[in-house]
């Protein structure tokens, strides 16, 4: 187990912003992105965070960055220390292995979401339009037979806005085109299928579903490219294969534990959150820890 970081304080170089999980550097031409170990449940983060959370989600971004190189070009610089500027490794403690450096792109203001399977929101939006006599949500026509957890009969496209705030809300393809252009929403939506598949196909030979997914994309010099992260817990849905079943909301690998915990404490969603139990914590940490393990053979 990894010594836990919440936060970090480099005073060399401006933090450029602290989101829920990263904190983000300007280096000049380059930015770095550092995940601590912060969690965030109901879009508050907890006042304790998760043991090896931010190696972990760092690993299987390096991970997948190589895997689909073939796909799309992303925008990682290094992630070795000893290639970081000089004022930089005086904080290797901090940053080694859940640290990353990466060009500046121009983002592209929307996230790219790809469903394999009906879960989560999507699923719950269909359970209301069936109570209100339709089958259909997004412009997307789904199968009056169509259980929650079943596999889709054609991979979804749905993108969603993207606001700082973490209040993204979902959005049809027309109005992202309106919002990015024609080129790029095409863009998006190919390579985020494409990518999508790639490692959806190569996730079922490791013991993994990848229900869905998001993705963020950007523009370097005019070339189109994968930022933030990719593939992890914390922006895809990992399902064990071996306990998947039909009809019902499946076991998986990221913060589940936390979720279920805070819901039987009654507490209204809202700051401060209650101090997470360290039992509920270790399993968290746990799930974290496996799902790199199963995709990238990293412990």
């Amino acid at each position: 187990m990894s010594e836990l970081v919440l936060t970090t304080d480099i005073k060399e170089y401006p933090l450029m912003r602290r989101g829920k999980v990263r904190d983000i550097y300007d280096l000049g031409d380059t930015l770095l992105f550092v995940a601590s170990d912060r969690i965030s449940a109901f879009d508050v983060v907890m006042p304790n965070g998760i043991p090896d959370k931010g190696r972990v989600l760092t690993q299987m971004s390096l991970f997948w960055f190589d895997f689909l190189k073939d796909v799309v070009a992303n925008h990682l610089v290094t992630a070795k220390i000893d290639e970081y500027p000089v004022k930089l490794r005086q904080y290797r403690s901090a940053l080694e292995g859940r640290s990353m450096i990466v060009v500046k792109a121009e983002r592209v203001d929307a996230e790219c979401i790809v469903r394999g399977y009906i879960s989560g929101s999507m699923w719950k939006e269909l359970v209301a339009a069936r109570k209100a006599g339709s089958n259909t949500v997004h412009g997307f026509d789904f199968p009056a037979t169509l259980q929650e957890s079943e596999k889709l009969p054609h991979t979804l496209f749905t993108p969603s806005s993207k606001n700082d705030d973490g209040h993204d809300e979902n959005i049809s393809y027309e109005q992202m085109v309106t919002i990015v252009g024609a080129e790029t929403a095409a863009l998006c939506r190919d390579k985020s299928l494409a990518v999508y598949q790639k490692a959806a196909d190569y996730a079922l030979t490791k013991g993994i579903i990848i229900a869905d997914t998001k993705f963020e994309f950007g523009y370097k010099n005019g070339v189109f490219t994968l930022i933030d992260e990719v593939l992890s817990p914390d922006s895809s849905r990992f399902w064990p294969v071996s306990e998947y079943r039909v009809g019902k909301g499946q076991s998986s690998f990221d913060k589940q534990p936390i979720r279920d915990w805070l819901e039987l404490t009654g507490w209204n969603k809202k700051p401060p959150a209650p101090v997470l139990p360290d039992e509920v914590v270790m399993a968290s940490s746990k799930r974290y820890l496996e799902a790199m393990r199963l995709l990238t053979g990293r412990g």
